[in-house]
């Protein structure tokens, strides 16, 4: 689970990065788009650095899912018998929407991929360029406000997440509690905000 989640969370800062290329315009953004296609040329096939990285990606999304599965399974089989009541003072919010908050955040990866990778279901259609795709899906006030939901479920997520993995990587106790937990709300709410600032640019005119 934190290993996975390792590397979806490196691959999440990658992406921001990149998303931020359409400031610089629809000919830099464009340009970087066709960048992680042939990056690696002319000593690799062209998509072939790209094409492990989604292997990884996959796989990683495919364990991810396997370990959430694993551990409540396992934590069904030691409790057979449901609480009669249930406390819940020491879980966060994060942590009670674990389950439908990361479903609801695989439904909108695949969305994503839908919309602004192959253009199936977006405004411009498959034959437009990356740039035309990202500004025609945030100019949709539904796209725009399943993509803001999704990423707040994904900050949630990853605030909890990452405060997890500490634990689990054995590398916080009790005296650490505190600043490991404001250091997962920091890095969630700048990665979240990243995104956030692209389709709030398109929705003010910043971008068109």
């Amino acid at each position: 689970m934190a290993v996975s989640g390792i590397i979806m969370v490196l691959f999440l800062i990658a992406h921001m990065i990149g998303n931020l290329h359409v400031f610089q315009g629809a000919e830099s953004f464009n340009d970087y788009s066709e960048w992680l296609r042939t990056f690696g040329e002319p000593a690799l096939p062209p998509r072939t650095l790209l094409t492990v990285i989604e292997i990884v990606l996959v796989v990683s999304v495919l364990a991810h899912m396997w370990a959430a599965y694993s551990l409540w399974a396992q934590a069904r089989r030691a409790r057979p018998v449901a609480y009669v009541s249930k406390k819940r003072v020491q879980q966060s919010f994060a942590s009670r929407t674990l389950r439908w908050g990361g479903t609801i955040i695989l439904l909108f990866i695949i969305w994503h991929l839908l919309d602004m990778t192959f253009g199936a279901v977006n405004p411009q259609g498959t034959d437009s360029s990356p740039y035309d795709r990202l500004v025609a899906s945030f100019q949709n006030i539904p796209i725009t406000l399943f993509y803001v939901v999704a990423l707040v479920l994904l900050g949630l997520h990853l605030r909890h997440g990452i405060w997890s993995a500490t634990q689990t990587l054995g590398q916080t106790n009790k005296r650490r509690e505190r600043s490991v937990n404001a250091i997962a709300i920091v890095f969630s709410t700048l990665l979240i905000a990243g995104y956030l600032v692209v389709p709030a640019a398109v929705a003010f005119g910043l971008v068109d």
